[in-house]
């Protein structure tokens, strides 16, 4: 056996080494989504749900799509004070949008501005993107590499960004 096969058996192996806890988290958050969906628990119904999950499991494996991507149960335990972060400043920023509303055209300062992210992964660059649009008053247009161009009502809101509080909360989930 050459090198490059045996190499190829071993970073298989490391990259499979994390694929039951994916499997079961998949399975786990089908089965929740299901039962949320539907709040049936007589047994044909129950039987038949279970069925889809496995089916919906077995295409995915087949696909080879269940990843730390696809399941990105590594964020889970910092997750909700994120969320918790994140859901304060949405409501700041309503607020302020209203304000901005109120007193009319004069108030706001339209910005277009690439800013820079320090993120390490996709999965957060685009959880860090999401979360700019996710605030009122801004929205992330394009990301490319390591530049991410924001819209902003306010000029403010592009110095806010600036500052990198939510950068470092989003880089923080990794941990």
């Amino acid at each position: 056996m050459n090198n490059s096969k045996v190499l190829n058996t071993l970073t298989q192996d490391t990259n499979n080494s994390h694929l039951p806890s994916h499997k079961l988290s998949l399975l786990l958050t089908l089965a929740l989504f299901w039962w949320i969906n539907s709040n049936y628990s007589n047994p044909l119904l129950l039987s038949l749900g279970a069925g889809s999950i496995m089916l919906v499991l077995y295409i995915a494996q087949k696909m080879d799509v269940i990843d730390h991507e696809s399941q990105p149960i590594h964020l889970s335990i910092n997750m909700p004070g994120y969320v918790l972060w994140l859901t304060k400043e949405v409501i700041l920023s309503n607020i302020s949008v209203v304000k901005h509303i109120w007193l009319g055209n004069k108030s706001i300062s339209p910005t277009l501005t690439t800013i820079d992210t320090r993120q390490c992964t996709d999965i957060n660059k685009v959880i860090y993107a999401n979360s700019i649009t996710l605030t009122p008053g801004t929205v992330a247009i394009d990301l490319i590499d390591d530049q991410l161009t924001v819209h902003a009502l306010n000029k403010a809101d592009i110095e806010t960004l600036k500052t990198g509080e939510m950068d470092r909360r989003v880089r923080e989930l990794e941990d």
